[in-house]
């Protein structure tokens, strides 16, 4: 039994389902926790994965701005064609 460094809630965790570095969530108060050691079994809070967030703010800025590229140059090619249909 291992106990939540957020809340203090007592966590049945058998220790032979888990391995360290693992990840769960409180019953209690939901926080992410790790397992950090098998014996004895102990639990603390898992980092934030800033990385992937940070990543995921990038990568929507470069799509959205290669997006909004593409499309204006797009607009303008079918422009052209229309003009060359209308002629």
């Amino acid at each position: 039994m291992a106990t939540c460094p957020e809340c203090d809630a007592e966590i049945e965790v058998d220790e032979f389902d888990v391995d360290k570095g693992d990840q769960l969530s409180c019953p209690e108060c939901g926080s992410n926790l790790e397992v950090v050691s098998l014996a004895p079994l102990e639990l603390d809070l898992a980092p934030e994965d800033e990385d992937e967030e940070d990543d995921d703010d990038v990568d929507d800025d470069d799509l959205g701005d290669e997006e909004g590229d593409e499309e204006g140059d797009d607009d303008e090619e079918d422009t052209e064609e229309d003009e060359d249909w209308e002629e």
